[in-house]
């Protein structure tokens, strides 16, 4: 197959690496808006580097990865999709809600297939709490408590255009929730708070947020964030159920010490970075799309699925902003 990739940052370099070593992919082109970039990516690799990322639309690919920046993704997605050519694109779909049921409309005008970047759906951990919760063995689950605790803050560059920690970390666990629940979020209530560096607040962000979610089955679920957990990245999903009570995440590399006398669990190294925790699921979430992008098997998250993140991740800048419980058809409608 020839798949192309549409960014090499720190992610993008990444799925290079990953897309190279793939046995489906054949040709490998990338392209940057930093063509020096591209092409110090993919001399190694031994893939090919474009001039321009719109030379990609011209290239007779098989399937477009895009990596590049959140204010590309609807441009990228829409121009592929038009052409036929089978997207994976990373989280989320557009910065805005007006920008993604845009892509949305045409994503389904063209039935082209779209696959987004949540790749928490692709991690063992997950994908058994699933099967743990869907399959009634927790008993009604009546709580779950998921984090997503970065170990830094980004650059101050960065920030302005992320979206916000609701929409740019914190839609990761409104994903994940709603995948391994199988189960709709009915209303939202958050809440956000800085004391960290003066440049994140003067970007109308937080660098600290708290959720509370309530499913239409009446669990309830709290969301925290943090861009500063500087012992290391800690990502976690707790499941709390009637018979059972399970978690994802905790293993001997998870970035918190007990503080109990005779404990000493954790003891390994704590993970640096989102990579090293995910590096496996990232991975397999690709080679996943060969197959979304060869037509023999559907899109397992949907750019509908990335909507509905985002809806979620809107109700809570909303309810954070006014200060009140937000009901989800609010910002459905």
């Amino acid at each position: 197959m020839r798949i192309g990739l549409a960014g090499v940052g720190l992610i993008g370099s990444f799925h290079a690496k990953t897309l190279r070593q793939l046995s489906g992919v054949d040709t490998l082109l990338i392209a940057d808006v930093n063509a020096e970039r591209a092409r110090q990516v993919a001399g190694p690799l031994g893939a090919q580097a474009l001039a321009r990322v719109e030379d990609l639309f011209t290239a007779k690919l098989d399937g477009l990865v895009i990596a590049a920046a959140t204010d590309a993704h609807p441009g990228l997605i829409i121009r592929a999709v038009e052409a036929g050519i089978p997207v994976f694109c990373e989280k989320p779909v557009a910065p805005t809600l007006g920008e993604t049921l845009t892509v949305l409309k045409h994503v389904e005008k063209t039935q082209v297939p779209v696959q987004i970047g949540f790749q928490r759906r692709f991690d063992p951990g997950y994908i058994a709490a699933r099967e743990a919760i869907q399959s009634g063995r927790l008993g009604w689950v009546h709580t779950l408590r998921a984090c997503t605790l970065d170990e830094g803050p980004p650059p101050p560059e960065y920030v302005p255009t992320s979206g916000g920690i609701f929409r740019d970390c914190s839609i990761h666990d409104f994903d994940i929730l709603r995948w391994v629940t199988g189960r709709e979020i009915v209303s939202v209530y958050a809440t956000g708070a800085n004391r960290g560096d003066a440049y994140i607040r003067d970007a109308g962000d937080f660098d600290t947020a708290a959720v509370l979610l309530t499913f239409d089955d009446g669990t309830l679920a709290v969301v925290s964030a943090t861009m500063y957990n500087t012992m290391g990245y800690d990502v976690r999903l707790e499941a709390l159920g009637s018979k059972q009570s399970i978690a994802v995440g905790l293993d001997d590399r998870t970035p918190i010490r007990s503080v109990e006398p005779h404990v000493r669990y954790p003891g390994g190294t704590p993970y640096p970075g989102f990579i090293d925790r995910f590096g496996k699921a990232y991975e397999r979430e690709l080679a996943v799309f060969l197959d979304v992008a060869a037509r023999r098997i559907e899109t397992p998250c949907s750019a509908a699925d990335g909507l509905a993140a985002f809806l979620v991740a809107d109700a809570c800048e909303l309810s954070r902003r006014e200060k009140r419980s937000v009901q989800m058809p609010e910002v459905r409608s």
